[in-house]
């Protein structure tokens, strides 16, 4: 006869394995949060963790998502990526087998997002990515959704702008081979920079933790180039910025929304004066909607919220939408709920979700003017 102790052991083990018992048992909706909380982009990690804790206190407070007869608060659980690919992958794997997540908002940065997206895709459990413009994340999978827009747009849209505001004939570009980001998004601007007329006279390259590129940026001087085009993320840039400077480059730069935290600002605002960069949103031209978030973010933080920030707010209220209107804690009722939105209204504009998986929405133009962000155009799809 089976023992009353390992009868009990065997039950949790069941519970355990169920989608969403968890939940049902501790009466919450528990969430993971995988983000960049150590490594080379802390900025993005402590942005995503800070939003969704907004986001899941004010729904608490509220008393809760409505499921049935039921009102159940939102349980966070967040994890370190340490901005690496297999970290992700790990701790996307512990949100799902030890915490029992019903959904994931994060990773941020596309070369993690991508490992933690095939690990939520074979589990059957949701994940938003808040910041990964990528491709490869959403791309054939049912359970991973984003907030943002994606790279073939930001391209598009940053080589429109190059040739018919900065009249750029030529254009040159740095980019971090190594990262799906960068490298995504550097040959969709040459792609659309070249179809728009325009010509690509350096195409140059680099790896992560590089800090000296005055062997890449000599040769683009030597093409003398009527734009550079910085694909990379906020801590790289303003060091290339100024070595480009110091090497005599006088040309535009221009880049994308990695560069939307204002630690680029304090880390090389002089050197990157009048600069432009595509991005989800600015805070200067913010609907009322907006400015409620940003309102009640600096209130509970103290300093207005960047980009990720405000698109993990909506990943999350995109997920909290599909709970909602799934009426279940079911994670496969949830993801057809999730996948059923056409038309949501977040922070960061309005969204068509058109592809299901990935929003169709609009993008702005910034520009960076005495040592501030501000808001020069938006772009639509």
């Amino acid at each position: 006869m089976i023992s009353l102790r390992w009868a009990m052991i065997v039950l949790l083990a069941f519970c355990w394995l169920a989608a969403g018992c968890g939940s049902k048992e501790e009466n919450v909706i528990p969430v993971g949060v995988n983000a960049e909380l150590t490594g080379s982009k802390p900025t993005v990690g402590d942005s995503c963790k800070k939003a969704a804790e907004l986001l899941a206190a004010q729904v608490n407070q509220a008393g809760g998502i409505k499921v049935g007869e039921k009102k159940y608060p939102l349980k966070l659980f967040v994890e370190d990526n340490e901005d690496k690919a297999e970290s992700a992958a790990a701790a996307s794997q512990k949100l799902i087998s030890q915490n029992n997540v019903l959904a994931i908002i994060g990773p941020n940065a596309s070369g993690n997002a991508i490992p933690a997206a095939r690990i939520c895709e074979d589990a059957g459990v949701i994940m938003i990515t808040p910041w990964s413009t990528n491709p490869k994340t959403t791309e054939g999978k049912k359970y991973v959704f984003r907030a943002c827009f994606i790279d073939d747009f930001q391209g598009q849209v940053m080589a429109k702008f190059a040739r018919d505001n900065l009249q750029a004939k030529t254009a040159a570009v740095l980019y971090d081979v190594a990262s799906e980001y960068n490298k995504g998004i550097a040959e969709f601007f040459k792609k659309f920079f070249e179809a728009a007329g325009g010509k690509v006279v350096a195409f140059e390259s680099y790896t992560k933790d590089d800090k000296d590129f005055s062997s890449q940026l000599t040769s683009i001087k030597a093409a003398n180039p009527d734009v550079l085009f910085l694909p990379n993320y906020y801590n790289e840039v303003p060091l290339q910025a100024q070595q480009a400077r110091r090497l005599g480059l006088t040309c535009p730069f221009i880049g994308s929304d990695s560069w939307g935290s204002e630690e680029l600002l304090r880390l090389g605002a002089k050197d990157l004066e009048g600069a432009f960069f595509s991005t989800h949103y600015a805070p200067d031209i913010a609907t009322p909607k907006a400015q409620k978030f940003i309102k009640d973010y600096e209130a509970k933080y103290g300093k207005k919220p960047d980009d990720v920030a405000a698109l993990t707010y909506d990943a999350c209220q995109l997920l909290c939408a599909a709970i909602a209107q799934a009426q279940s804690l079911d994670r496969k009722k949830v993801r057809d709920a999730l996948a059923s939105i056409q038309k949501f209204e977040g922070v960061t504009g309005k969204m068509d979700f058109k592809t299901k998986n990935d929003p169709v929405k609009s993008a702005v133009i910034l520009q960076i003017k005495d040592g501030k962000f501000k808001y020069h155009a938006a772009v639509q799809p």
